[in-house]
């Protein structure tokens, strides 16, 4: 009998003291606003629990940076014109399973910058059925349930960067509402061939800076309508010849920071439309001719800090029209292989910043620099002594170091006139054509038989200069 008036008496509570039922006034401590939608601020007032209830009429209901440790069931009463709830920079470690219930509305939860969440149930998003923004960043997530996602059919962006994941979340598989995919700075090691089946839609992926050292081959098969992907600061040593397979609409492929140290042509044949490559960082020592072949679109290159030293005219040549081609700090070795692409800095002005190493002759000289002769309508590469590269004397030498370079240059002039004297097409005649920049004594016509006198006569004029300066002193 007891039992029965206590069932009945619960039965009977008023609505307007039920746990769930929403109010007409501003929560105690937080200020309410209905300029342009009805926004609850809660933040930054040092809450340990959640108000007791909220306006009927919010829209927008801003929490962070508290300190919420805990969501109960149906945590937020009943809010049917909820669209907006942020919840980051709390301390929440626990939610209950069905929290969110009773904000039929929902469109954006926002759940960043809650580190002591490590575990979600299956059915923490019960009820969301219209949400299309999920921020779970920054949680410390281990893992998420495959089923998690069953009833957010409409879902289309999710951030889940910055977590403990070792792979790509089973749940994101046949969710084909979703277009933004944010999965950086996790652990995962590998992209499986099944990991991103059913993301028809997506526009967006980012996996940068995870540890990513391995992908099948068709891991991206069914993502045909992706438009910017970061893979970025990976493990990539190398990738299966067709990883790009089907990717028509992609505009941002970004795959610097990562191991690989060629390039070849089955890489990158669909991606038409690309108009941004990113292979800066990498240890690049080769490219395959005809790598980029199919980039008809390509905008912008980024070759930048590598281990390059050549890059054929043939790798580019199907796309000569490159906006900006980005290649500085590498090894590059100035030999007649990168004429093509100094005189393509001058035309175009859109390559800078190309410092040789090699040969020593031009060593130290930025591209622009250098001088190439051609004979026969052949470039000669650069000599051990570059003629056109010999630097004048400054400062205050002592007579004997003068004439120690004098002698050393003088017998490598020796050396070089006798060497051109003795090239077949070479003798008596003058060089047919000197490519780059030029002035002075070097815009006139070079002959073997001028060239000797006037270097030396030079040369003899800085060592009177050195004796006397010396004397002076």
């Amino acid at each position: 009998m007891i039992s029965i008036i206590i069932n009945v008496s619960f039965l009977l509570i008023h609505p307007a003291v039920a746990p769930w039922v929403c109010t007409r006034s501003c929560p105690v401590g937080c200020t309410c606003s209905q300029e342009e939608s009805f926004t609850v601020l809660c933040d930054r007032i040092g809450l340990t629990a959640l108000p007791g209830k909220f306006p009927c009429e919010a829209s927008s209901i801003n929490l962070d940076k508290n300190s919420l440790t805990f969501l109960s069931e149906r945590a937020f009463g009943t809010l049917p014109t909820l669209r907006s709830l942020s919840l980051q920079y709390n301390n929440l470690s626990f939610i209950t399973p069905g929290a969110f219930k009773g904000l039929p509305n929902l469109v954006e939860l926002l759940m960043g910058h809650n580190e002591y969440v490590r575990h979600l149930h299956t059915h923490t998003f019960t009820s969301l059925r219209r949400l299309t923004h999920l921020d779970l960043s920054h949680c410390n997530l281990l893992s998420i349930p495959n089923r998690i996602f069953q009833e957010q059919t409409v879902l289309q962006k999710l951030l889940c960067f910055q977590n403990n994941f070792r792979r790509i979340p089973g749940a994101l598989r046949g969710m084909e509402s979703l277009t933004h995919v944010y999965l950086e700075r996790n652990r995962i090691e590998a992209v499986a061939y099944n990991s991103l089946l059913g993301l028809s839609n997506l526009r967006a992926l980012n996996l940068q800076e995870n540890r990513i050292s391995i992908l099948h081959e068709k891991a991206f098969q069914d993502l045909c309508n992706l438009e910017n992907f970061n893979l970025n600061d990976n493990l990539l040593a190398d990738l299966p010849d067709q990883s790009f397979k089907g990717l028509w609409h992609l505009k941002m492929l970004n795959l610097g920071g990562n191991l690989l140290t060629s390039v070849f042509r089955t890489w990158f044949s669909d991606l038409v439309e690309l108009e941004v490559l990113y292979l800066d960082r990498n240890r690049l020592s080769y490219i395959e001719e005809g790598a980029f072949e199919n980039l008809t679109s390509l905008i912008t290159l980024h070759l930048n800090s590598n281990n390059l030293t050549t890059l054929p005219f043939s790798v580019f040549q199907p796309i000569y029209f490159l906006g900006h081609l980005y290649v500085f700090r590498n090894p590059w070795e100035c030999d007649c292989n990168l004429e093509w692409l100094q005189i393509w800095m001058e035309s175009y002005r859109l390559v800078r910043d190309i410092p040789c190493v090699s040969p020593s002759s031009v060593a130290g000289l930025d591209l622009s620099e250098v001088v190439y002769f051609r004979s026969g309508g052949e470039c000669l590469d650069p000599e051990e002594l570059n003629l056109t590269t010999l630097a004048l004397p400054t400062g205050s030498w002592g007579f004997n170091s003068t004439k120690n370079h004098f002698g050393s240059m003088l017998s490598k002039l020796q050396q070089n006139s006798q060497e051109l004297n003795a090239s077949e097409g070479l003798n008596n005649t003058v060089l047919d054509q000197v490519v780059g920049p030029m002035s002075g004594v070097a815009s006139y016509i070079y002959d073997s038989q001028i060239v000797l006198p006037l270097l030396v006569l030079v040369v003899f004029s800085l060592v009177v200069m050195g004796s006397q300066s010396a004397g002076i002193s």
